[in-house]
């Protein structure tokens, strides 16, 4: 038999499947209909942990694991669409519906913003990006930025929240969590790391830098070319560590900063460029105490912590599978006080206004120990 045949009979046995399938579904929408007039949960443990042990007995040893991973994915897919017909409107979307029908068509053009740092700061540069002519505030921390905006000294904030190269600024991410705040814009920049002195220095006298952790994570190559004599001091800002260097009377100290803090500080660039990879961005947010979800929002932050068991991972990745959405981050953290427990991040590519996205918020509490939406956004290129 050539292959055309074998494709021929594949094709054959799949519209079989297919149809299958449909009545399996049609039974389902059935089931669905009678748990809700009955008021009895969508999930049956203890019947899926039979059926798949039924099913395991009667499958040939060498395809008994695939049966066994088609069917989880059965259930699931059964489950999310039982949800969908039995679960209705959650509170949650009601919210999200409210806020895209309440927040403004136009993004402000000139609100009150907190960043960290001072003057020159990444941040900076993120927030002008974002808005037309924004009224910044500069704060010394990531706390004092949210706390600037929780109190209502500012509208948002624009804090970073990952690097291409150094990865998620974990700190951030606990803040938007444990404070409740929301995601209503993010943007790129592309970070250049330059390294600045007072006029008159040379690189070969330096003997300490000052710099952000990430900063310094980011040109970790480059110090290790500079050898163990010089010292490498964190900041909590590149711009601080500009400063600092421009405050001070030694013309051994120098900065990891951007190139516009020389112009700013009155600084020289001893190196420019000084970060390992040329791919190097990193991504900020605009955070907001208020849910407000505005005209184009096709991405979407999610956190939720799942059930310590096997699997449970599985059925959050199939639920976005299984209604086409893509997923374009996946990130774990450990929760405080619960060993080798973790609490995941996703952010999603999926418009606000779709049926998926609707579907997908009306679905995924169910499943989960713990469930935050962070928001929903665009993205300023």
């Amino acid at each position: 038999m050539g292959i055309e045949r074998y494709r021929e009979e594949i094709d054959r046995i799949d519209g079989e499947i297919r149809e299958l399938v449909e009545k399996r579904m049609a039974v389902v929408k059935d089931i669905a209909e009678y748990k809700r007039e009955k008021g009895l949960p969508i999930l049956d443990v203890r019947r899926e942990r039979e059926k798949l042990a039924s099913l395991s007995e009667e499958t040939d040893e060498e395809i008994r694991r695939y049966m066994t991973v088609l069917y989880s994915l059965m259930f699931e897919l059964s489950r999310s669409y039982q949800s969908a017909l039995y679960s209705g409107e959650t509170e949650l979307y009601r919210e999200i519906r409210d806020s895209v029908d309440k927040t403004p068509k136009l993004f402000p053009e000139s609100p009150s913003v907190a960043c960290q740092g001072v003057e020159g700061a990444f941040s900076g540069v993120a927030c002008e990006k974002m808005f037309k002519t924004p009224k910044i505030l500069y704060m010394n921390t990531f706390d004092s930025v949210f706390s600037a905006v929780e109190n209502g000294f500012c509208k948002y904030g624009v804090i970073p929240l990952e690097n291409s190269t150094a990865g998620s600024v974990k700190k951030v991410y606990d803040l938007m969590v444990n404070k409740r705040f929301y995601i209503v814009r993010s943007t790129r920049i592309r970070i250049e790391h330059c390294l600045l002195a007072k006029p008159g220095a040379d690189l070969a006298g330096i003997k300490e830098i000052f710099s952000h952790e990430q900063a310094i994570n980011q040109c970790a190559g480059f110090l290790a070319t500079l050898g163990d004599s010089v010292k490498v001091t964190r900041c909590e800002n590149t711009a601080v560590a500009a400063e600092k260097v421009a405050k001070s009377d030694r013309r051994d100290a120098a900065a990891l900063a951007s190139y516009g803090c020389a112009e700013l500080y009155g600084l020289e660039c001893l190196v420019r460029s000084a970060e390992d990879s040329e791919n190097n961005h990193t991504r900020f947010i605009c955070i907001s105490k208020d849910l407000e979800i505005y005209p184009g929002a096709d991405k979407t932050s999610l956190m939720m912590v799942l059930p310590h068991r096997p699997g449970a991972l599985y059925k959050a990745l199939a639920r976005f599978y299984a209604l086409g959405i893509n997923l374009i981050k996946l990130e774990s953290r450990p929760i405080p006080g619960r060993d080798f427990e973790f609490a995941f991040y996703f952010d999603l590519e999926t418009s606000v206004y779709s049926d998926e996205f609707v579907k997908l918020m009306c679905d995924m509490e169910g499943i989960c120990e713990e469930f935050r939406y962070l928001g929903s956004y665009s993205e300023v290129l």
